[in-house]
């Protein structure tokens, strides 16, 4: 069932910029900010994007040193 959120103290000049946000997308603020809370909820945490990463490492049985990956970012910079 849907819940009501309220956000206190919000300054004039974000309420503005967040308007006008909406406004580009033809939204209402509460559309819009229904969206971007969407957005966020379905963004892994960072605890359980690492996690996701060290698998990944794990299953691929690779090892780069750091020297290596540094040497390769570093070679277009010359």
């Amino acid at each position: 069932m849907p819940v009501n959120i309220t956000i206190r103290d919000v300054p004039e000049q974000l309420r503005d910029k967040i308007a006008a946000r909406a406004a580009t997308r033809r939204q209402s603020i509460q559309e819009f900010l229904l969206g971007e809370l969407e957005r966020i909820a379905a963004m892994p945490n960072n605890g359980a994007w690492l996690e996701k990463v060290r698998e990944r490492k794990a299953a691929a049985k690779t090892h780069l040193p750091t020297s290596s990956i540094l040497r390769a970012r570093d070679a277009d910079r010359t």
